[in-house]
Parts: C-alpha cells; sequence; structure tokens
C-alpha cells in the first residue's frame, strides 16, 4: 500500500519526535493565572434575571506566558521563567506551581503595588457563561523594569531561544523588548514573540511573530481578505518589524508561514483540529512548539507542521492544555493503518486519535466482563448505539481478584478480551490494572461514558471529567435476572438456567 504525501511527512516528524532533546527556553512575558469555575445551571436567581451557576470544581491553571511556560515543561525543555507577580497569594501560588514543574524561577518579580493577574471563566458544561478578569495593565514602573531586564538579560545568556510572550499587560515595554531582542541576536539564537496590539514595529529585531489572523489585519490596519493575500501582508509586516520570518494562524484554514529575503519560503499548513471546543491557549502552544524546534535547530516548514498538530490538540480541550510528547505521537501515528480490536495502552491514543479524526463519536465502557450473558450482550448494545465507536475498557485478573474476591475471574483476562473483541458492536478492548478506569478515561477523554443505571448512586468514576470536557454520562438500563454472580451461584447449586426477575444484570 502506497502511503500519501501527508502520512509521509507524519512519518518524518514522528522520527523526529523520537530523538527531540531537552532544549534550555526562556519565556519572558505577562504571567497570568487562569481560573475556571465549572458546574451547572438548573434555575434562575428570584434576585435577578441571570442564570445561577452551582459551582462543582474550581481549578487554577497557568495562563498568558505561564501557558507557554507548561506548554514546554509537557514537552520536556528545561524552561526560565521571567515576569512579574503581586505580593499576594496567587502569586505565591503560581511561582509553587512552576517549582513543581521544575521550572527556573528566579526571574520572577514581586511587585507588591499590582496584583497577580487573574482571568476567572464561569463555565456551564463547555459553555463559558461569564469571565472576570483582575488585573493592573499599566506599564511596570522602573524600578521593576530594571529588574525584569537583568533577569531576562540573564536567561538569555544561558537559553537555546526565548519567547517574548504579549497579553498587553505592561511586562514588554520597550526597554525590556528590545534589550532581551538585541542580547538575543548577539548570542544567535532565535527570538519569537506572540505579539499584541498595532504596533508591531516594537518588536523590531525579532526572529519571528506569531499573529493570528486578526493581530496581522490590526496591524496592517487592513483587512487580509483572502488566503491569496496572505503574502503581500505578510511581506509588509517582514519589512516593517525587520524579522527573518512570520507565522500567521488563520484558525480553520491553518497555519501560514513566510520569510523574508529573496526569494522567500513560505506554506501553509491545513488545521487537523477533528473539533473546536475551545480556542484557549491556542497561540501560546503555536509559540512555544516553535520554539522548541527553532532552538533544535529545525527547518521550519517542519517546525510549523508540527506546531500545527498541537494546536489542533489543544482546540479539542476545555480550556488551556499543555500538549504531551505522547499526544503529539499518537496525533502523528493516527495515519497509520491499525489492525485488531485488542489494544495494548501504548496503541490506544493512536487508534482514539484516527477515530476522532475520521470524526466518529466515541463511547466507552468498563467491566470485568467475565462469564458473558444476555445482559452483557444488552449493555454492550446499548453503549455501542450511543456513537460511533465502542472502547471497552476490561479489569486485569488482579483488578477482579481485589474487586470480586480469590475465586474470580473465572476467565483469565486472554479469554475476556477475545471474546469481547468478538462481538460486533465492539470496536476496540483495552485492559487495565486499577480498581478503577480513572485514568483510562481522562486517557481516552469519551464523547460518551456509559455505566449501568445501578450507578445512579454510586457516582459514576469519571464523570467530572467527561462532562468538563465537552462529553455526556449516561446510564444503562440492565435486564433483570442476568449477572455473573448470579450464574455462578446457580452453577455451584446445580441450578437450571433462569431469567425471570432476581439480581440485576452486571458487567462481571
Amino acid at each position: 500500500m502506497t502511503m500519501d504525501t501527508t502520512n509521509v511527512q507524519n512519518l518524518l516528524l514522528e522520527q523526529r519526535l523520537e530523538t527531540l532533546g531537552h532544549p534550555r527556553l526562556a519565556i519572558i512575558g505577562d504571567l497570568i493565572m487562569d481560573r475556571y469555575m465549572i458546574g451547572d445551571v438548573t434555575r434562575i436567581s428570584p434576585e435577578a434575571p441571570i442564570p445561577v451557576l452551582a459551582v462543582r470544581t474550581n481549578d487554577l491553571r497557568l495562563g498568558g506566558a505561564g501557558n507557554v511556560v507548561a506548554n514546554l515543561v509537557a514537552m520536556q525543555a528545561q524552561v526560565e521563567a521571567v515576569g512579574v507577580v503581586g505580593d499576594d497569594g496567587l502569586g505565591r501560588a503560581m511561582r509553587e506551581m512552576m517549582e513543581t514543574l521544575r521550572v527556573d524561577v528566579a526571574g520572577l518579580v514581586i511587585d507588591p503595588d499590582r496584583p497577580t493577574i487573574e482571568k476567572t471563566r464561569m463555565m456551564s458544561g463547555v459553555q463559558q457563561m461569564l469571565r472576570v478578569d483582575r488585573e493592573d495593565s499599566r506599564p511596570i514602573p522602573a524600578a521593576i523594569e530594571r529588574a525584569i531586564l537583568a533577569a531576562a538579560l540573564a536567561s538569555v545568556e544561558r537559553c537555546d531561544a526565548v519567547v517574548l510572550s504579549d497579553y498587553g499587560k505592561g511586562l514588554l515595554t520597550p526597554v525590556v523588548l528590545q534589550g532581551v531582542i538585541q542580547a538575543a541576536r548577539r548570542r544567535g539564537i532565535p527570538v519569537l514573540v506572540d505579539p499584541k496590539g498595532s504596533d508591531f514595529t516594537r518588536y523590531r529585531g525579532a526572529t519571528l511573530v506569531t499573529p493570528n489572523r486578526k493581530e496581522a489585519e490590526q496591524a496592517l490596519g487592513r483587512s487580509i481578505p483572502t488566503l491569496e493575500a496572505l503574502p503581500q501582508a505578510a511581506d509588509e509586516l517582514i519589512r516593517t518589524a525587520e524579522l527573518d520570518l512570520i507565522v500567521i494562524t488563520l484558525s480553520a484554514d491553518g497555519i501560514y508561514f513566510r520569510s523574508g529575503g529573496q526569494p522567500p519560503r513560505e506554506g501553509r499548513i491545513p488545521a487537523v483540529a477533528r473539533a473546536v471546543y475551545d480556542v484557549t491557549g491556542a497561540g501560546d502552544t503555536v509559540v512555544s512548539q516553535l520554539a522548541l524546534y527553532l532552538a533544535l535547530g529545525w527547518d521550519i516548514a517542519e517546525a510549523v507542521a508540527m506546531a500545527n498538530h498541537a494546536a489542533g490538540i489543544v482546540v479539542e480541550r476545555l480550556g488551556t492544555h499543555s500538549v504531551t510528547r505522547t499526544e503529539l505521537m499518537a496525533r502523528l501515528a493516527a495515519s497509520h493503518p491499525k489492525i485488531g480490536k485488542v489494544l495494548e495502552r501504548a496503541e490506544l491514543d493512536g487508534v482514539v486519535e484516527d477515530w476522532r479524526r475520521q470524526g466518529k463519536r466515541v463511547v466507552f465502557t468498563n467491566g470485568c466482563f467475565d462469564v458473558l450473558h444476555a445482559g452483557h450482550v444488552n449493555y454492550l448494545r446499548f453503549a455501542r448505539e450511543r456513537g460511533d465507536r465502542l472502547l471497552v475498557g476490561v479489569n486485569s485478573d488482579a483488578s477482579v481478584r481485589r474487586l470480586k474476591g480469590p475465586t474470580r475471574p473465572v476467565n483469565c483476562l486472554d479469554d475476556r478480551l477475545t471474546v469481547l473483541a468478538a462481538m460486533e458492536m465492539v470496536d476496540a478492548v483495552v485492559s487495565f490494572d486499577g480498581d478503577t478506569p480513572k485514568e483510562l478515561i481522562e486517557q481516552v477523554s469519551p464523547d460518551v461514558l456509559v455505566k449501568g443505571e445501578d450507578w445512579q448512586d454510586k457516582g459514576v468514576v469519571g464523570r467530572e471529567w467527561v462532562e468538563s470536557h465537552g462529553g455526556q454520562v449516561v446510564l444503562a438500563p440492565l435486564l433483570a435476572g442476568r449477572s455473573t454472580t448470579n450464574i455462578l451461584e446457580r452453577a455451584k447449586h446445580g441450578q437450571p438456567a433462569a431469567g425471570g426477575p432476581g439480581d440485576e444484570a452486571d458487567a462481571g
């Protein structure tokens, strides 16, 4: 079978990713704490005509330049962070979060006169209802500016590439920008800018900037009406800011890049996302990915192609998300043909990614499935009808013994996997060794999680994860009188088969 051009390119990128190094990068910019308050809206307030959000989760995540830091750490780079935090609890929390990620935080400067920037997003499921910002976006004062510049220049001397993450919050003053850009140029290392505002001359001399289409139009003072207009627009921005390159993200149209000089190099990589849940942090992902690969001396076309895959993963998640090497390998491996239904955990990401690339709705359920009976068949058929692909997680033998006792399972794991894989409604099976499938559910992030209705009051493992990532939890009706436990008891006492009321079906 002959692979098409995309598959060949993905195979080459896989090979590059397998031998990826661990460069050191300096991230200098506006540090933001992102807070996600996620819950349910079931009523309107009696005090005003507004919805009442019953909060279930309240998560803090690194945002702004901090999200670039998190992205690079996830890709196993060495990272130094330079920025301003307030003398407050959020500032201390941000430092602790970075230290936990083993980020060099010597460049974090405390400004006692301004708060740590916080963006709070209130969400019902995947729908953002309100965003509340707490910030002071005035330019940093002279004393703080001197401290930031000193820390930034020290980082430049130690690093293989620099990212200037500009969110317009006052940190990247002209003095800081030009000081860092000139120092990086003297060392011959790339300096990448995620820009803000309409004046790209502030970034004069940078290696490249990464505006989205709207930001590029603001800098030009006119629209970019068609894809054919991109080369002229890119050339103008390159000349204005004296850049080596420009990379323009185009949402559904992918990513466009163009170099200065003659003849210029250019290309446009089509978007690869299967569905867009949230674009938060996609720009941070692109600039962090490009910085990583340029620090290692990659060609710009390869770097943009890989960044495009990473951005495709991010917009399929809720909120800021740090892409890992494993996720990227799975995305690239999705172009390879897959055979067989019994999967190893290492194969799972690639198979699920392939389903999603085809636009398939993924359903997940789990159980011991020790002695299969009609209840199992009905249950699995119900699950399969909830989507396009059914993945079944199966407890390992050790896990079954912990849950069911020393006499179980009756059938070993290999046999249970083989029988399930032979069922027409099952698309793939994979085993797990824990007492619950929590890690497996978080790895898959299914569109639908199915459990038996007997879990109504027990609390479905993985519910919060699935729902917070845009999925749903469905409880399946059970076939009365069918359960593995019931079957084994009747066999033990020599009783005939029964199909009337009795034990409910289970996944045992």
